[in-house]
C-alpha cells in the first residue's frame, strides 16, 4: 500500500481570494500613538512651552517682578543698535567656525583610527572618551585651575606661554576656550565617527588593495566619502553647540577681557541676570533659535543631506 504525500503550504506562501499573497500573520502591529504620547509630552513640556514664552517674552518689558509690560518691537530695535550684540554674533560665529575646523578632522582621523583592529586600541579609546563623561562645568573649573596665570601651569612654563596670563588677551582667551571645548566634546564625535567608519563594507578596501590602493588613497577614496552623511550630522552638532556656548565662557572668561569673548548666550545671561531686562534677553534667545536653525536647514540643504542617499548603494 502507498501513500501519497501532501504537500504543504507554509502560512507566509498562502494566497488570498484574489490569487495574490497574503501577508503573513506575526501578531505584532505598528506601534500606536500611545507609545509616542510620553515623548510628546515631554517634548511640549520643556521645549514647546518655554518658547512659546519666550516669544511672548522678547515683546514685553520685564525685569522679574511684577507683570511683564508689552513694549512691541522695542527690544528688537534695541538689539539692533546695541554694539555689544553685535560683536557677540560675530564672537559667536568664531567660536562656531574655529570649533569645526579644529574638532573635525581631530575628530574624522580619531574615530577611524578607533574604528581599526589595533592593538590595545580599546583600552587608549576608553582612555580618550573619559572628558566626554564629565560635566562642562567640571572640566571648565579644572581648565581654570591649570590655566591659572598665577599658580598655573603657564606661571611655570614663561618661555612657552609669555607673561603667563592666557586670559588677559582676546587671541589668548579665544583659543583657551577654543581648546578646552576641543578637549571635551572631540571624543563624542569621535564615537560617532567611529561607529560610521566600522560601517564601511570591508569588500571595498579589499576591492582597494587588490588594485593596488595605500592606506592614504583608501582614507581619500573610500572612507571620507563613506562618512559624509556623518560628517554632515557631525557639523550641525558643532554649529549648534558652538552658537550656544554659554557655560564655558562663565567659568573660563566671563565675558573677558572687557567684552571680548562676550558671545551671545553669555551676552543673554548678562541681560537677564545681571541687567534683569528679561524682555531683551528673551528676544537674543529667540535670535539664537532662528540663527540657529536657519544655519542648520542652510547646511543640510547645500550638502545635500535632505535626500539622505545611503552611502552603500551599489556595494
Amino acid at each position: 500500500m502507498t501513500t501519497t504525500a501532501v504537500p504543504t503550504v507554509d502560512s507566509t506562501e498562502k494566497t488570498s481570494r484574489l490569487g495574490r499573497p497574503s501577508r503573513p500573520v506575526t501578531g505584532v502591529g505598528r506601534p500606536g500613538i500611545a507609545w509616542a504620547a510620553p515623548a510628546a509630552v515631554f517634548f511640549g513640556l520643556f521645549a514647546l512651552v518655554p518658547l512659546l514664552l519666550v516669544v511672548v517674552l522678547s515683546f514685553t518689558r520685564w525685569n522679574g517682578l511684577g507683570s511683564p509690560e508689552f513694549a512691541g518691537l522695542d527690544n528688537w530695535s534695541r538689539l539692533l543698535d546695541d554694539p555689544v550684540m553685535v560683536k557677540s554674533l560675530w564672537l559667536s560665529l568664531v567660536f562656531t567656525v574655529l570649533g569645526v575646523v579644529v574638532q573635525t578632522p581631530l575628530s574624522i582621523l580619531l574615530g577611524v583610527w578607533a574604528a581599526g583592529p589595533q592593538r590595545n586600541r580599546a583600552v587608549l579609546s576608553a582612555v580618550y572618551f573619559v572628558p566626554l563623561l564629565l560635566s562642562i562645568t567640571a572640566v571648565s573649573v579644572l581648565w581654570r585651575a591649570v590655566l591659572d596665570p598665577n599658580f598655573g601651569v603657564p606661571s611655570q612654563a614663561r618661555w612657552i606661554f609669555g607673561d603667563g596670563n592666557l586670559f588677559g588677551t582676546q587671541v589668548g582667551a579665544i583659543g583657551v576656550l577654543v581648546f578646552v571645548s576641543t578637549w571635551q566634546f572631540t571624543p563624542l564625535h569621535t564615537l560617532i565617527y567611529q561607529g560610521a567608519a566600522r560601517a564601511v563594507p570591508g569588500v571595498l578596501y579589499e576591492a582597494a588593495r587588490i588594485d593596488g590602493a595605500g592606506t592614504v588613497r583608501q582614507f581619500f577614496h573610500i572612507t571620507l566619502p563613506q562618512l559624509r552623511n556623518t560628517v554632515v550630522t557631525s557639523m550641525i552638532l558643532m554649529v549648534v553647540g558652538g552658537l550656544t556656548t554659554f557655560d564655558t565662557v562663565l567659568i573660563l572668561t566671563q565675558g573677558g577681557p572687557g567684552t571680548d569673548t562676550t558671545n551671545s548666550a553669555y551676552y543673554m545671561y548678562q541681560k537677564a541676570f545681571k541687567s534683569f531686562d528679561f524682555g531683551g534677553a528673551s528676544a537674543i534667545a529667540l535670535l539664537l533659535v532662528l540663527v540657529a536653525t536657519l544655519v542648520s536647514l542652510v547646511m543640510v540643504r547645500l550638502t545635500g543631506y535632505d535626500r539622505m542617499r545611503s552611502t552603500m548603494e551599489g556595494v
